[in-house]
């Protein structure tokens, strides 16, 4: 295959492992999930027949899959990002192996293979929020409201307590198990806070659910910043839709606070919490997640 390819071209069933396909000790039996980074996968263990999630470094602007698997840089320019994108993955893999909470997903191990990365999790059963939203088969009312996001906000608060932040909360990133408990997942954008000037920022932006501070190429980044996309979450639940990008909210009153669009069906104090997750300023929002804690729980 030639250094360079033709996305018109290219066939798609490469996009994916193919179920059957064997990588390390693992069977594919399907692919569940995917992103601009990568793609995860419904597998199972071959000698314990165990079923994991199995994520796959593949960031598809940087690099393709070749006909034998192996995933290699597009262009000779691209190279250097795939790579560190790769060794930023590896990091991620590290980072979730020392978080061990009930609404975190569990990493079990990572290897190397087909010149990527891939990480391995406890399969979770659920289904993710947005899919729920879209779908719109659940009754959503305060209450139900108040539990699953508090239930996310334990895992949350480890994860604030280890110095990072998730940067990446959003109602694609969080399942919703059968006993309506929220699990986080997809941690490709976290980063460590305060950030060092030897450290690179993360570029990586959820529209509508990411602050206005992440934006910004000199925003200071803190747990507040995860606030705000905790905030935006639950506005897309009442919304039943993805709000607006936080910089275009900027001198803008068109979007209604909850306390006004949803005051004759859910609790004020709780909409009241909503609008305050969602300012725009940061030193405006809850400044952590005990903070949030304790405001959610008031309500109880």
């Amino acid at each position: 295959m030639s250094e360079y390819y033709d996305p018109e071209t290219y066939p798609k069933q490469w996009n994916y492992l193919q179920p059957g396909t064997v990588v390390d000790d693992y069977i594919i039996e399907r692919e569940i999930a995917h992103g601009g980074f990568s793609s995860v996968y419904l597998a199972r263990h071959r000698k314990t027949q165990v079923q994991v999630a199995i994520k796959e470094y593949l960031p598809r602007k940087l690099a393709h899959r070749t006909w034998n698997n192996n995933i290699v840089a597009n262009t000779e320019q691209t190279k250097k990002l795939f790579v560190h994108g790769r060794s930023l993955f590896v990091e991620e893999a590290k980072v979730l192996a020392t978080l061990k909470h009930t609404n975190i997903v569990e990493v079990v191990s990572f290897f190397h293979a087909n010149s990527t990365v891939y990480l391995v999790m406890n399969y979770a059963y659920g289904i993710t929020l947005d899919k729920l939203l879209l779908g719109q088969t659940i009754n959503i009312n305060s209450q139900w409201l108040n539990n699953i996001f508090s239930s996310m906000l334990e895992g949350l608060s480890l994860i604030h307590q280890h110095n990072m932040l998730h940067l990446d909360i959003k109602p694609a990133n969080l399942m919703i198990t059968p006993d309506n408990s929220a699990l986080l997942l997809d941690f490709g954008a976290i980063q460590a806070f305060p950030l060092t000037k030897a450290k690179q920022k993360s570029q990586v932006l959820s529209k509508g659910f990411s602050p206005p501070e992440q934006y910004s190429a000199n925003g200071v980044l803190g747990p507040f910043s995860d606030i705000y996309s905790v905030g935006a979450s639950m506005r897309a639940c009442l919304d039943l839709n993805v709000p607006p990008e936080a910089p275009g909210r900027v001198g803008n009153d068109e979007f209604p606070l909850a306390q006004k669009a949803y005051a004759d069906a859910f609790d004020l104090k709780l909409l009241a919490i909503i609008d305050w997750c969602m300012e725009l300023g940061p030193a405006d929002r809850p400044q952590s997640i005990k903070e949030l804690q304790d405001a959610l729980s008031s309500l109880r």
